[in-house]
């Protein structure tokens, strides 16, 4: 099969490649309003980029008129987020917090996570999570559809125990995040294998 990518409209475009580009991480990402409101929502167009600076990228669609997202306004505004990596226990939290909700509505309220305050950033961070990230601003893109954040990692936050700081090893066995495999569908993370001497 063939697929002339310029015969199709973006929105069959995304809908082939985020279909196919799977799994993807899931960033749950926190930002604040200027009335101090706290705004969280999931993105699975989201990756790490670098380590010198350490950089992650979210990308953040816009309405159909072109109108922005919490997520993109308040970024915009103040240029702080905190990305959260969601895993098993939080999953259905996270995809609620995708849901359509006014502007005047804080999703962390509407879903009952706890939030705790940042040791840098004016966003909070979500408890439950196992990772956090606390990220300033560090560059913008923007395309017909999309905002493009590009975060610099100033803090890391991690569930106890999770980290062997002297050898800077996750415990993976204690590390159980999921990914987006496409429309409402999420994958585990757990059936794992080792191809090391297998190539």
């Amino acid at each position: 099969m063939e697929v002339d990518f310029g015969t199709l409209s973006a929105h069959q475009r995304y809908k082939l490649m985020s279909s196919l580009i799977v799994p993807r991480p899931i960033a749950l990402v926190t930002t604040v309003n200027a009335q101090g409101l706290v705004n969280a929502a999931p993105f699975s167009l989201f990756n790490m980029i670098g380590e010198e600076p350490p950089l992650i990228l979210i990308s953040v669609s816009k309405g159909p008129d072109g109108s922005l997202k919490d997520t993109a306004a308040n970024t915009l505004a103040n240029g702080e987020f905190v990305v959260h990596i969601a895993d098993e226990a939080m999953a259905k939290g996270m995809h609620d917090c995708g849901a359509p909700m006014p502007s005047h509505v804080s999703e962390v309220e509407a879903i009952g996570f706890e939030v705790i305050d940042s040791n840098a950033v004016r966003p909070p961070r979500i408890v439950a999570a196992p990772v956090a990230f606390e990220c300033f601003l560090h560059e913008t893109m923007e395309t017909e559809s999309r905002h493009i954040f590009i975060g610099r990692v100033v803090w890391l936050h991690a569930r106890e125990g999770l980290i062997d700081m002297k050898n800077h090893h996750v415990r993976l066995d204690q590390y159980l995040p999921v990914g987006r495999f496409g429309s409402t569908l999420y994958v585990r993370t757990r059936d794992r294998f080792d191809l090391e001497g297998q190539l």
